[in-house]
């Protein structure tokens, strides 16, 4: 049996941060509902490019999961609501603070119809403080958290991340480990909670070595300055002569000393204490003699810390991750389908269904009636 079997989940988020979150307990044995919108549903229905009728995003964020069309403010909608909530043991919602309140959706009043309910509220800023209803997506709460200033390049621009840090891994992760935690404390006590997720608040954990020197040592982190930010020639990223990156990361004395042996740095330029720009130039210059197939052969079996940057479609086709089984899973739509997302969970504990469905907007309307 799964873990999480039995567990139903209702979902009234759109996007990504408690979209993923409910993927990843659906994927552990959860029953998710999402809550849609009449006419558009989630909002992530319509990007592109699409898969099927929905888009691949929505596709691959929405697997194994059901779906219901509901107008939250019409009159109506708690009453037809009744039945899922009493029968709910999670739900997660990501509107502004005091939304599901005045859609009498709140968590004080549910939790008179359901003393075990466990309550995710996912916001960019939590239910109080200053900035608690200021308009704000990943790159502001970045931004607003310090950790955006430590990206700057060599002219102390910050760089735009790729990914959504802050939905990811300050929004979705820290609200399924809540959820957990809080289904376990049910267990014992009886009784649900509420869960307050502030993105901008869970993107402390990710500097906290900059926090370990700034309140220990007053000494906060500098972009280009400290070891993971540039400053050292250990620890970056230098041009191969086609044009390719190659990520340098012996902190180590026992790396480093493999490393300058290998690319036959100058015995002068070794001791990089001495003068850390006069090596970083050393190595720039010997990095970028050769491409990148000759460092990738060269390190290659290697006790070095180095590896050629790949691309997105270079790394879904490595052997490594081939030989794990990373993407043997599948989530189709409609005629069509895609390797499903490679979620943080272990085989043991992972659904092993090899395909499964995205949800069609509306398609499990019964569940309004019989709430089964």
């Amino acid at each position: 049996m799964l873990s999480l079997a039995g567990i139903r989940v209702l979902d009234f988020s759109t996007l990504l941060p408690g979209p993923l979150a409910g993927l990843l307990l659906a994927e552990a044995g959860a029953d998710v509902i999402k809550i849609e919108r009449p006419g558009l549903g989630d909002e992530m229905r319509r990007y592109e490019p699409r898969l099927g009728e929905d888009a691949a995003n929505f596709v691959l964020l929405n697997r194994g999961k059901r779906s219901i069309v509901l107008d939250l403010k019409a009159p109506d909608a708690l009453p037809k609501l009744a039945p899922l909530i009493e029968s709910a043991d999670v739900l997660i919602e990501q509107f502004r603070p005091g939304v599901m309140d005045r859609l009498g959706l709140g968590y004080e009043a549910l939790r008179q119809r359901n003393s075990r309910l466990v309550y995710c509220s996912i916001t960019g800023f939590g239910q109080y403080g200053p900035r608690r209803d200021m308009a704000a997506h990943d790159l502001n709460y970045l931004a607003i958290a310090g950790l955006l200033s430590l990206t700057a390049d060599e002219a102390g621009a910050p760089t735009m991340p790729h990914t959504p840090i802050a939905d990811i891994a300050a929004g979705s992760y820290p609200a399924v480990i809540n959820i957990l935690l809080a289904l376990l404390q049910r267990q014992r006590t009886g009784s649900g909670t509420y869960l307050d997720v502030s993105m901008t608040d869970n993107l402390f954990v990710l500097s906290y070595w900059g926090l370990a020197n700034g309140f220990a040592a007053g000494k906060w982190p500098q972009p280009g300055a400290a070891l993971t930010t540039g400053g050292s020639p250990r620890y970056r990223l230098y041009r191969t002569a086609d044009g390719r990156y190659l990520s340098v990361a012996a902190i180590e004395q026992r790396f480093w000393d493999v490393f300058c042996r290998l690319i036959e740095l100058d015995p002068a330029a070794r001791d990089d204490a001495r003068n850390p720009a006069a090596t970083m130039a050393a190595v720039t210059a010997r990095i970028g003699a050769r491409p990148a197939a000759h460092w990738r052969r060269l390190f290659h079996d290697k006790d070095v810390c180095c590896a050629v940057v790949a691309s997105l479609d270079e790394a879904v086709r490595d052997p490594h991750f081939a030989a794990r089984n990373l993407f043997h899973r599948r989530v189709h739509a409609g005629l069509g389908s895609i390797p499903a997302l490679p979620v943080p969970i272990t085989e043991a504990l992972r659904d092993p269904a090899e395909t499964k469905a995205t949800p069609r907007l509306g398609m499990n309307e019964d569940l309004l009636a019989s709430g089964l």
